[in-house]
């Protein structure tokens, strides 16, 4: 846990800025819904932009970085989780609590009010938390998919894949398909983390401790069946601090053409000592 305390004082002290690509190492698969389904399309389409260029909504990578931080801090048990939602087969448990010191709740924000707890009493936070991290859509780089890769696609930036449910009493196929964006494409990602107070920046350790879960886990759907399993490359750390935004002052580069690895190393090496730097 951090070392935030209830009496923790919130000023704006700078922003950490990391950026770079996301490789599809596997075809991946964000879906858009059903409401978007076309004549002779597939039965699961991804999310396209007003342009019908495929994209990675930032909500779905930064809800699956939530999901891995909370799965690997043993937080994802009944006693830590609320309720978002309990319609019926489409309940949302997410973790929450009122502790001042939680790094998940720091870092993705909290809302005052009364939610029900999976099991436990109910929780009751009389106080908001500001979300520190704030995640970019990622829009597609098309230059990625390559004409070679192109001639070989059923749509011009995507690929369909069939599947089967095979019935286990009769034997019987049920195909179906999902559309996805092929392996070598890139995505250009964008991660803004707030820094409102000198125990804010550690927080960042966790950031990329996510991303580097995400890495050997799967992104959208069919991740169990071989589909969205990615890679990031090409990182660009810097700090901004807030004079940066008064008076123009210049960003400080921590480290740049980086894996994810090398910015941990970058960012341990430096203590981060840059965030009292002006």
């Amino acid at each position: 846990m951090s070392a935030h305390t209830a009496q923790t004082e919130l000023k704006l002290i700078g922003k950490l800025i990391l950026e770079g690509e996301m490789k599809c190492e596997t075809g991946l698969h964000v879906g858009a819904g059903k409401g978007s389904l076309e004549i002779g399309g597939s039965d699961n389409p991804v999310v396209k932009d007003a342009f019908g260029r495929p994209y990675v909504p930032g909500s779905s990578l930064r809800g699956k970085i939530r999901s891995l931080l909370e799965q690997t801090s043993g937080l994802a048990v009944p006693s830590e989780l609320v309720y978002l939602s309990r319609r019926k087969g489409q309940e949302v448990r997410i973790h929450q609590s009122d502790r001042p010191d939680d790094e998940i709740c720091l870092l993705f924000g909290r809302s005052p009010g009364r939610m029900e707890r999976v099991q436990g009493d109910t929780l009751e936070t009389s106080q908001a938390t500001p979300a520190r991290l704030a995640v970019y859509d990622a829009p597609l780089e098309p230059e990625s998919v390559t004409a070679q890769m192109r001639e070989n696609l059923d749509d011009e930036l995507t690929e369909v894949k069939s599947e089967n449910a095979i019935d286990r009493i009769t034997g019987q196929a049920n195909p179906r398909t999902l559309e996805r964006v092929p392996a070598g494409a890139r995505f250009k990602t964008r991660f803004v983390m707030d820094v409102l107070c000198d125990e804010d920046a550690p927080l960042f350790s966790r950031v990329l401790e996510g991303l580097r879960l995400l890495e050997d886990d799967a992104l959208g759907g069919g991740g169990s069946r071989g589909s969205g399993r990615v890679s990031f490359s090409g990182l660009r750390l810097a700090w901004r601090g807030k004079n940066y935004y008064a008076s123009g002052a210049a960003e400080k580069e921590i480290a740049a053409g980086a894996t994810l690895g090398a910015i941990q190393q970058a960012v341990n090496e430096a203590a981060f000592a840059f965030v009292h730097e002006e």
